[in-house]
């Protein structure tokens, strides 16, 4: 679970993981309020890593993904700390891992049968924009490309360089990226959007500049591996 500054949101969110879960581990992305105070108050058990500086959210999902490795769990997943994913499609991501149908899940926001009433028309749009360039990119057909709500086996999570995840906004492009380089059985399973009260940290630059940039980059990675 990644997070920066989300004191207002992360109790509640963490409070909102569904009872399977044995682990939760959140990294604190060097937040400027009291998301890591807010952590250690909980009653629930939390693994709390803190960035020294702010790395981005793709850098703290990397972080969080091989602590949660190290604690010797079979599955992981990635949640937002805003509350922004509902838990309650947890189960459904982690289905096809469980029976072996897949190495790599992602929620697909787009799939959801009143995907254009819940997302805001310029998301709902930008997604499928760069879904279908992410596409042609990495030759994978995964569709809702910027949703970060993912699960991953073992195999993805050996394979996976996370090292040279991109760091910031457009890491789900990226990790996509290694999924299909990796050759991971990637699949997509439709999720609810979530709008609310969260402060998304998505500026203009991240989708006119970033983004394009790491599906171009992607799509680099792909050519020069074939």
């Amino acid at each position: 679970m990644p997070a920066y500054d989300e004191a207002a949101l992360v109790g509640s969110t963490v409070t909102s993981v569904p009872r399977f879960v044995d682990h939760i581990v959140l990294v604190d992305d060097a937040s400027t309020d009291d998301t890591a105070a807010i952590v250690g108050s909980l009653g629930r058990p939390v693994t709390l890593v803190r960035h020294g500086h702010n790395r981005g959210v793709g850098a703290a999902i990397a972080t969080g993904v091989r602590r949660a490795s190290s604690l010797g769990v079979d599955l992981i997943a990635v949640m937002a700390a805003d509350g922004q994913m509902d838990p309650s499609d947890l189960r459904a991501l982690l289905d096809p891992l469980f029976a072996r149908k897949a190495d790599f899940t992602k929620g697909n926001r787009l799939a959801w049968a009143r995907a254009r009433e819940a997302m805001p028309w310029h998301r709902w749009a930008g997604n499928h924009v760069f879904s279908s360039l992410t596409r042609l990119a990495i030759g994978l057909d995964a569709n809702d490309s910027q949703c970060g709500y993912v699960a991953l086996n073992q195999r993805a999570v050996a394979a996976i360089d996370w090292e040279r995840l991109w760091p910031g906004y457009g890491y789900p492009n990226d990790l996509l990226s290694w999924a299909s380089l990796r050759g991971l059985r990637v699949e997509d399973v439709p999720v609810r959007p979530v709008y609310g009260d969260e402060r998304s940290g998505l500026r203009v630059r991240h989708v006119m500049a970033t983004i394009p940039f790491v599906i171009a980059r992607a799509w680099l990675r792909r050519r020069a591996a074939t």
